[in-house]
């Protein structure tokens, strides 16, 4: 990493730092800020359309079949609404697990991309992963240095915000910015539209391209190029973090949890369920429970992004 993008990601990891209790403040720049002090246990997650940054320690992401470890040299981009699990693997001595994600807005990638050429990136497998420049880090500590100026969000936010986008689509990630657009296709938005609000239906590719009126070989290639998984592959994820969190915080058992997010067979549940967490889903919502009820695991599994107990944050 070079002198000056390191030194605008210290900038960013120290305003983290400072404000990751102020949620509130934060959200009116469309950012979500993650502080903790230890390593945490993998959990699910459902990640709206985002750039996703970590600014100290390192962070375990598996999406799909894509299972990275990866710290403050990357980031992610997240083109439409994604479950994935993650984890916290390492912890800055000084400073902790910091972290910041930023919220896609659609409309404001297709005023940005409106009036810049479109340029061609090399066919293939595109990186999760991408790496910074030294514009882009410095536009991303700016935004965030106005946490500490509240008073000036209204006019400089925007501009920034248009800045962060127009230095997105000068990586090589443009492509996966731009996957966040409808853009006159919109196969992956609604597919992942209607898997999310109907998870507990029968879908098949074929139904689902039927749905979406679009062929399977279509609908597997452009979701497969915009979130790393197949739609089967995007649809047991939602499945199994929904019956996670159902089990925990709802207190279902495992068979009602499976038969509510649409698995047909409790058998094929638990082997699933057990080899994304690590345990049978009974036993892990069990033990999950109990620590929620001690105070010890601060995030309600299957809901979103854990929050671990003050005076941490995640």
């Amino acid at each position: 990493m070079d002198a000056a993008t390191a030194q605008s990601l210290d900038r960013a990891a120290e305003i983290v730092s400072r404000h990751a209790r102020d949620q509130a403040r934060a959200q009116t720049l469309g950012l979500r800020l993650s502080h903790v002090t230890a390593a945490t246990e993998p959990g699910y997650q459902h990640y709206t359309p985002s750039l996703s940054t970590v600014l100290a320690g390192r962070k375990r992401t598996l999406i799909g079949g894509d299972d990275q470890v990866w710290g403050r040299e990357k980031f992610i981009i997240t083109p439409v609404g994604l479950p994935l699990v993650s984890s916290v693997v390492e912890t800055d001595p000084q400073r902790g697990f910091l972290a910041a994600r930023w919220q896609l807005d659609p409309n404001l990638v297709a005023e940005v991309a409106a009036v810049m050429p479109r340029k061609a990136h090399p066919a293939g497998r595109m990186d999760r992963l991408g790496m910074w420049s030294p514009a882009l880090a410095d536009a991303f500590a700016r935004l965030l240095a106005l946490l500490d100026e509240p008073e000036h969000i209204p006019v400089l936010g925007p501009l920034i915000s248009r800045e962060i986008v127009l230095r997105l689509l000068q990586t090589d990630q443009a492509p996966r910015v731009l996957a966040a657009l409808d853009d006159g296709d919109p196969v992956v938005p609604r597919a992942v539209s209607l898997l999310t609000d109907r998870m507990a239906e029968p879908w098949s590719m074929r139904t689902l391209a039927a749905e979406i009126r679009t062929s399977q070989p279509t609908l597997y290639r452009r979701f497969k190029e915009a979130t790393s998984m197949t739609p089967t592959q995007y649809l047991k994820r939602l499945r199994l973090g929904e019956a996670r969190h159902r089990m925990v915080v709802l207190g279902e058992s495992a068979a009602q949890a499976a038969i509510a997010v649409g698995y047909r067979s409790v058998p094929h549940f638990t082997r699933d369920y057990r080899h994304l967490y690590g345990a049978p889903p009974a036993a892990d919502g069990t033990r999950l429970r109990e620590q929620l009820r001690r105070g010890g695991f601060g995030g309600l599994p299957g809901s979103g992004d854990a929050q671990p107990p003050p005076p941490s944050e995640h």
